[in-house]
This record gives structure tokens, C-alpha cells and sequence, in this order.
């Protein structure tokens, strides 16, 4: 047996940050060498969790960099002096279909609130203190990549570390949905019934993927009315609201809908540099102020493209001394910047002179009839044409909040679903702001 020297396992710990900036997260600090036995290096992890992602990440980067650090050819094994409690009820049909792996990293302490999604992180966070009291149902919605999911797993790490002993099951649609044939061929649905509706916390990923299965909602109904009567914990996520999801029995959207329904809208500009700050603390970055800016003001649509930026833009640093700089951020940014097909003051002129209304109206606080419509048809191409936020359109209009948005919005969508005319007016005033932008482009 060889015990490790402080300076391999620093040198090790740099090699990873160097080669595989990817996989590299903040607490790789609390990461500790035990020994080297049989040609395997030993490395302790403060928990199951991160065990998980060292297995499944980091081997081959450890591995190499282990080799590198003491020249010898050893390999790594991953270990944790803490197990995990489970609550996991046996079933008599023979696959158990595992709930999702949770990432460390999705904690509450590592979301970053801003006016879109401060009203979801609250919801979230009051029943992670009071799971089956605060709010119940609660149903998260928005775009991919603007945190559900981070939502949903942090409900389930502060539960765990809270109260032990309370069975958390968290899973996606898909697997739920699997597991119910699963049960119905297997002939085990009280098993399968017995393990969901004992739960103390339900957490769904996914759930619009439900609204094309007639017999798992079916059973999901059930279970939830189960849940609900008992006081047990229901949440669920989608990219949509209850009522966008197609094929949803109207039952389950009533039941949705009686809970708190909370929305994740893109993150505006403030919002997306305090993202890339915390992506960067987490992974042991250093980025200038005007690169975090840079970054954010390029990359506006999601968290995980910001994220992916910041990945970007540190691996191509390692090639100019280790040194964020602009021109570092603006070469990564190449292939990942998004750009606005469609800006909003073209909306808002377009739509003034096709209504006869002067921008300044649709600007004020007026609320009359013929200003209100336009105003709310400019809202509606400005969210479905642009990838500002619900927050930033507003701001166009007077300085109106997001709901303010997102009713309008509304409105326009199901009054374009049942007005062929409104709907034919809406396609041609979309090409026609493609056709403009695309004319100040080759110019």
C-alpha cells in the first residue's frame, strides 16, 4: 500500500482542471486521496452523489491524470464514507426501474433568482420546508434549459438533509409511464401502486410526455388523488402550461391548475451574468467583469448554452497561458451566439402603421380598445419572434411586468387559433419582419 504525496494529488487536481475543464466542479476541493493498493488509487467523496458522477464522468480524467502525477500505471476506484438511505419498495416483477440520479450541483444555494423565475424558486423553496403544506400540487413550466429540473432536485437534496427518513421519489414521465406497462404486463400493479402511492414527495420530470399515454393517466390521476387526500407532496414539470399540453385530460388540468402553476422565463441580461458568476465559482473559474458581460449578451436563450459558453471559454484559455480575455470569449462565442432574427422596435413600427396607431400609444398607459389590441398582437410576435424575456418585452410597452406579457400574449394565441383572418395578418406580418431584418443583414 502507497500513500499519496500532497503535491501528486495537487498536481493530479490540476491536471483535471487543465485537460478536462468539462467535468470539473467546486467541490472536487473537498475531494481526499486514502491510498494506493493493487495498482488502484482510492479517492473519498463527501457523498453518494458525487460518487455517482465521478463514476460516471470522471474515471478516465483522474485515471490519466493519476498516471501522469506519479508514473505509475494505476487506475481509480471512487468511494464514501456516508450511504445514502433508500426507501425503495420491492417489486414482485423483475425490473426495478430506478428513480433519476440527482446532480449535486442542483442545489438552492447554486440557483440564481431574477424576476423570471423568482415566483417558481419561492414556490419551491416553501415546500421544501413544508413538503405537502405550502403549495400542492406545484406544476413548473417554461422553455428547456431555464431550471425545472434544477428546481425539482433541490426539493429533493434539502427533504433528504432535512428529514431522512421521508420517502422522496423523484423520476421522469418516461420512467413512470415504463413502469406502469411494466406492472400491467408483469400482472404487479398493487406493487406498483403500493410503491407510488406511499410516497411522502412525488417529483415528475416531463410531464407533457403523459398527454399522449391514455392509460398512464389514467393511473397517474388515481395515484395523484391518492397523494393529494393524504397531504403527500405532488410536483411536476413541463415545458408548457396544464392547458397547452395536447392530449391532457381536462380532469388532470383541473387538478394541476388547483395548485400554484409557476412559470421560468428566459433570464434577462442582470440575471444571465449572475449565472455565468456562479457556473464560473463552481467550476474554480476566474472570468473578467466584460467577458461574464460579453458572454451573457451573447448567449440569450437558455442556462445550459450559458453554461456551455463558459466550458467553451474556459478550454480555449488553456491555450494562451490559462487567461480569459474578450477576444478568448468572442472566438468561443462564434459557434454558439444566438442572434434575434427579429428586433422589437421593427415590430412595434410595423404593427403602429398596419393599425394606424402612433408608437408612442402603444408605449403609454392607455387602454383603450383600439390601442390595447395592437399593443398585445406587438407583445405576442415580440415573445414567439425574439428571445427576449417576458421581463425585457415589457419594458418596450411602459415598463408592464412579465403577467402583463404573458396575458397579452395569451389572448392573441387563442384569438389567432379561432380568427383565420388575424391568422393569416400574423404569418404575413412575420415574413414580412424576417424579409426587413434579412435586408439590414446583407446590407
Amino acid at each position: 500500500m502507497t500513500n499519496l504525496h500532497t503535491s501528486q494529488w495537487n498536481d493530479i487536481i490540476g491536471h483535471v482542471r487543465v485537460n478536462f475543464p468539462d467535468v470539473l466542479r467546486g467541490w472536487f476541493s473537498n475531494l481526499e486521496p486514502r491510498h494506493i493498493r493493487h495498482g488502484v488509487l482510492t479517492i473519498a467523496a463527501d457523498n453518494p452523489a458525487q460518487v455517482r458522477y465521478l463514476t460516471k464522468h470522471c474515471r478516465h480524467p483522474f485515471t490519466e491524470a493519476a498516471q501522469a502525477a506519479t508514473g505509475m500505471l494505476v487506475s481509480v476506484h471512487f468511494e464514501t464514507d456516508h450511504p445514502e438511505p433508500t426507501h425503495t419498495v420491492a417489486l414482485s416483477f423483475k425490473h426495478e426501474l430506478p428513480e433519476l440520479t440527482l446532480n449535486d450541483d442542483y442545489v438552492f444555494d447554486n440557483f440564481v433568482t431574477g424576476p423570471c423565475n423568482r415566483l417558481a424558486h419561492a414556490a419551491a423553496v416553501a415546500v421544501s420546508e413544508a413538503p405537502g403544506k405550502a403549495y400542492n400540487p406545484l406544476f413548473l413550466h417554461g422553455d428547456v434549459g431555464l431550471g425545472k429540473t434544477h428546481l425539482l432536485q433541490a426539493v429533493c437534496h434539502t427533504v433528504r438533509e432535512r428529514e431522512p427518513n421521508r420517502r422522496v421519489l423523484y423520476l421522469s414521465c418516461e420512467t413512470f409511464a415504463n413502469h406502469f406497462i411494466e406492472a400491467v404486463e408483469a400482472g404487479a400493479l398493487n406493487q406498483f401502486r403500493y410503491r407510488y402511492r406511499n410516497m411522502d414527495a412525488l417529483l415528475i420530470d416531463d410531464i407533457q410526455f403523459l398527454g399522449e399515454r391514455e392509460r398512464s393517466q389514467e393511473e397517474f390521476f388515481h395515484t395523484f388523488n391518492t397523494l393529494h387526500q393524504a397531504q403527500r407532496q405532488i410536483i411536476v414539470c413541463a415545458d408548457c402550461c396544464p392547458a397547452e399540453i395536447p392530449s391532457l385530460q381536462k380532469r388532470l388540468i383541473s387538478r394541476f391548475n388547483s395548485g400554484l402553476v409557476a412559470l421560468l422565463d428566459r433570464p434577462c441580461l442582470e440575471t444571465r451574468m449572475a449565472i455565468i458568476r456562479k457556473k464560473a465559482k463552481l467550476r474554480c473559474i476566474e472570468v473578467p467583469e466584460d467577458v461574464i458581460k460579453l458572454i451573457a449578451s451573447g448567449i440569450e436563450t437558455n442556462i445550459r448554452e450559458l453554461e456551455g459558453a463558459l466550458v467553451k471559454t474556459d478550454a480555449l484559455s488553456q491555450t494562451h497561458d490559462g487567461v480569459i480575455t474578450r477576444e478568448i470569449a468572442l472566438e468561443a462565442l462564434g459557434s454558439l451566439a444566438t442572434r434575434r432574427t427579429v428586433l422589437i422596435p421593427d415590430i412595434i413600427d410595423l404593427v403602429s402603421s398596419r393599425y394606424g396607431v402612433r408608437v408612442s400609444d402603444l408605449q403609454s398607459r392607455k387602454r383603450t380598445k383600439s390601442i390595447t389590441f395592437p399593443r398585445q398582437v406587438c407583445m405576442y410576435l415580440a415573445r414567439e419572434l425574439t428571445s427576449h424575456s417576458l421581463e425585457e418585452i415589457g419594458g418596450f410597452f411602459g415598463g408592464r411586468d412579465h403577467s402583463t406579457v404573458l396575458h397579452g400574449h395569451r389572448l392573441i394565441g387563442e384569438a389567432r387559433s379561432r380568427d383565420a383572418q388575424l391568422d393569416r395578418e400574423l404569418g404575413e406580418t412575420s415574413n414580412l419582419l424576417a424579409r426587413t431584418q434579412q435586408t439590414k443583414e446583407s446590407l
